[in-house]
Formats: structure tokens, C-alpha cells, sequence
């Protein structure tokens, strides 16, 4: 239950920063789910983990990471078209 719960955090997370930026992530949920938990790797890395926490998540610094992850991503997706 516990792995679930990850991937649905990690996909929403990956989500609200595709929102915020107004970017769409390439392979839909897959790619929100991936990320929101190389998301919250980059934000735990950055800001450790202040916030709540759910799923073993913490929230802010995931979606901070995510928000910066999924930025460096367009850049490099709009560099290679």
C-alpha cells in the first residue's frame, strides 16, 4: 500500500508542477509521476524535509523540486525540437 500511495503523491505532485509552470509533461501520467518523485528526490536534497509529509513525501520541497525539475526539462524538451 505503501508503494501505491508514493506513486499517486509523486503523480500529483508532478502534476500541481506542470500547473503552475503551464507545462505539459511528455507521457502524461507516467511522466507526472516521475516528476513528482524525482522531484521530491531534487527538493529533499535542497531543503530537506520541511513540511508535511505524506506517503514519505514532504510536500514543499517536492514541489519545489518538481517545479524546478519539470522547468529544466522544457528547456532541454524545446532545445531538441
Amino acid at each position: 500500500m505503501g508503494l501505491i500511495m508514493y506513486l499517486i503523491v509523486g503523480g500529483l505532485i508532478g502534476w500541481l508542477a506542470g500547473v503552475i509552470l503551464g507545462k505539459d509533461l511528455p507521457a502524461g501520467i507516467i511522466g507526472n509521476i516521475i516528476a513528482g518523485i524525482i522531484g521530491a528526490w531534487i527538493g529533499g536534497e535542497l531543503l530537506g524535509s520541511i513540511g508535511p509529509v505524506l506517503a514519505g513525501i514532504a510536500i514543499i520541497p517536492a514541489l519545489i523540486g518538481a517545479v524546478i525539475f519539470v522547468f529544466l526539462l522544457s528547456l532541454v524538451v524545446k532545445a531538441i525540437k
